[in-house]
C-alpha cells in the first residue's frame, strides 16, 4: 500500500481533531471565546512570565521552602505552655476537644493524657522567642526569624495536608507554589530550572513519609512549570550526561533536528505540551554544563561547609540539600523545595525526634546565616515548617517512655520564616494555654499562601488560570495577607 495513503487511513482521533481544528472553524471559535471572555491565558514574556507581573514591587524574588514532612511537634519545639507541664499525666479537659476530629489512630481524644515537652524551653535572643533545647542552632538565630504560632489547617492526614499547604487543595491535581511562581513570574536564568525539589530522610528512621510527585506538580498548568527533582547524588539529574560515544556537538545537532520536528508539530496542533518538550530538551542540554558546576563544592570556604555541619559532604542529606538550595538561588532558580521526612513521631518522641532535630537544625540555621552573609537573605524568603502540628496529649502508654508519641494536630502549629521581606525577631499569633487551638491572630493555610505571593509581588486574587470552566488560584477562593508580619 502507498505509505502516504496508509498514513491517512491510520489517522488517529487526536490527529483528526488537531487537523480539523485549523481553518475557518478556529477563527469562528476564537471569536466566540473572545466575545464571552473565555479565551486562553495571555501570551508569556520571553523568560516565561506573564505580562503585568509582578503586580507590585516584590520583596522576595526567591523562595526556599524547608518542608518538614511528617509534622514537627510544635509542643516540643516552639510553643511553650507551662500549663501542659502542670497537667502532665492528667486527662485533657473535654472543653478543649469540643467537636474536633483527629486521626483514626486517636479516634476520640476524650480521656487522653497530657504530655509535657520532652526537652526544656528557653527564651532566645533579644526577641525572647521560646525555642526548645532540641534546636540549639535555630535558637541562636531567633532574632532573624518570624515565628507564626497560630497556624491551623483543614486536613488531618499527611498527604492531604501537604497537598493543601503546597497547592491549596487536599485532592492532588492543583499546581503547587513553585509551579505558580514559575508560571506567573517566569525564569531568572535559562541555565537551570526555575523550580527545583530535593528530598532527604534521616537514617534509621521508622517514620519516613512518602514523597509523592504531586507535592511539586504543575497540575493543570503546562508541565514545564512543575518542579524538577534532583536526586541525592553527585549526578542529580538522570540522562543529562551524553551517552558514551556522543559528543556535545553531536548532541546539539541531534537536539536541533528534534526541535525542528517538534516546532512543526507545534504549529500544526498547538499542543502546549509540545512546547514543554522542546523547553525540556533545551534545559537538559544547558544543564549538562550548569549542573556539574552547581554540585562542585570545592570553591566553598571551609568555614561555610563547617557551618552546615558534617553531613554537608554527603549528597542526599538535608545539610547537602540546604547548601545546594543556596547555590541554586544564587544562580537564578526561583523556588527551591527542600523536603525532609521522618517527623511523624507517633511513638518516637524520646528517640527519633533527637535524630530529626540533629539532622535539620544546624543546616537550617546555617542556610539563613549563609544567605545573610552573602546579601541574599534580603530578597530570599526562607520558610521552615510542616503540614500540621502534634497533639498536646500522649499517644501511647504513659508508663513506656521510650515509645511516647503524639498524633496529628491541625488546630495549632508553628512555622518560621526569615528574609524576603518578613519582620525579623517577632512572634505572631498564639495558641491557647494547652497549645490546642490557634486563638490569637489565627493564620489559616490560605492566609499563609496569600502572604507568600504578596512577598513575591503577586496579588493572590489576580494570579489565576482557567481550567474546566473556572479560574483557579493557589488560595482557591480564600486567604488574607498577613500584613502584620511584612516589613
Amino acid at each position: 500500500m502507498n505509505p502516504l495513503l496508509k498514513n491517512h487511513l491510520d489517522l488517529t482521533r487526536r490527529e483528526l481533531f488537531g487537523r480539523s481544528a485549523t481553518g475557518i472553524g478556529t477563527v469562528a471559535l476564537a471569536g466566540l471565546l473572545n466575545h464571552d471572555g473565555l479565551a486562553t491565558q495571555p501570551a508569556s514574556s520571553p523568560l516565561g512570565g506573564l505580562p503585568g507581573l509582578p503586580h507590585f514591587k516584590p520583596k522576595a524574588k526567591n523562595i526556599i521552602y524547608l518542608f518538614q514532612n511528617g509534622a514537627p511537634t510544635h509542643v516540643d519545639l516552639f510553643d511553650y505552655k507551662p500549663k501542659i507541664m502542670e497537667m502532665h499525666g492528667k486527662p485533657v479537659p473535654d472543653s478543649y476537644i469540643g467537636s474536633k476530629r483527629f486521626s483514626t489512630m486517636t479516634g476520640k481524644a476524650n480521656g487522653k493524657l497530657m504530655l509535657s515537652p520532652v526537652e526544656p524551653f528557653h527564651q532566645r535572643g533579644q526577641s525572647g522567642a521560646w525555642v526548645s533545647d532540641f534546636l540549639p542552632y535555630t535558637a541562636k538565630i531567633a532574632d532573624k526569624l518570624c515565628f507564626i504560632k497560630s497556624m491551623h489547617t483543614d486536613a488531618v492526614n499527611h498527604a492531604p495536608a501537604i497537598s493543601f499547604l503546597l497547592s491549596g487543595g487536599q485532592i492532588p491535581g492543583r499546581p503547587t507554589l513553585g509551579a505558580w511562581l514559575a508560571y506567573g513570574l517566569g525564569a531568572e536564568t535559562e541555565e537551570l530550572p526555575r523550580f527545583v525539589v530535593m528530598t532527604s530522610v534521616s537514617k534509621g528512621t521508622t517514620c519516613g513519609q512518602i514523597f509523592y510527585d504531586f507535592y511539586w506538580g504543575s497540575g493543570f498548568l503546562p508541565s514545564k512549570h512543575q518542579g524538577v527533582r534532583f536526586r541525592g547524588s553527585k549526578d542529580p539529574v538522570l540522562y543529562a550526561r551524553n551517552p558514551r560515544g556522543m559528543s556535545r556537538e553531536m548532541r546539539r545537532d541531534w537536539l536541533d533536528g528534534i526541535a525542528e520536528i517538534n516546532e512543526h508539530k507545534l504549529r500544526e496542533y498547538g499542543d502546549p505540551e509540545i512546547s514543554t518538550r522542546i523547553a525540556q530538551y533545551e534545559m537538559a542540554f544547558k544543564m549538562q554544563a550548569s549542573v556539574p558546576e552547581l554540585t562542585d563544592f570545592s570553591g566553598e570556604a571551609k568555614s561555610t561547609l563547617d557551618m552546615y555541619g558534617p553531613q554537608v559532604h554527603e549528597p542526599g542529606t538535608f545539610a547537602y540539600n540546604c547548601l545546594m538550595a543556596r547555590r541554586l538561588v544564587e544562580r537564578g532558580t526561583r523556588t527551591v523545595q527542600v523536603m525532609h521526612a521522618g517527623w511523624d513521631q507517633h511513638g518516637s518522641l524520646t528517640t527519633e525526634l533527637y535524630t530529626q532535630c540533629k539532622d535539620t537544625d544546624q543546616p537550617s540555621a546555617a542556610l539563613v546565616r549563609d544567605l545573610e552573609q552573602r546579601g541574599l537573605l534580603e530578597d530570599t524568603l526562607v520558610i521552615w515548617g510542616g503540614e500540621f502540628g502534634r497533639t498536646p496529649f500522649l499517644q501511647g502508654n504513659f508508663n513506656d517512655r521510650k515509645k511516647w508519641g503524639r498524633d496529628h494536630h491541625p488546630y495549632a502549629f508553628t512555622v518560621w520564616m526569615a528574609g524576603g521581606g518578613v519582620k525579623p525577631g517577632i512572634t505572631y499569633g498564639a495558641s491557647d494555654d494547652l497549645a490546642f487551638s490557634a486563638t490569637e491572630n489565627p493564620v489559616h493555610v490560605h492566609d499563609l499562601q496569600a502572604t507568600w505571593l504578596q512577598l513575591t509581588g503577586i496579588d493572590h486574587e489576580r494570579l489565576t488560570y482557567k481550567f474546566q470552566g473556572r479560574r483557579f488560584r493557589l488560595t482557591d477562593v480564600h486567604g488574607h495577607v498577613v500584613n502584620d508580619i511584612i516589613a
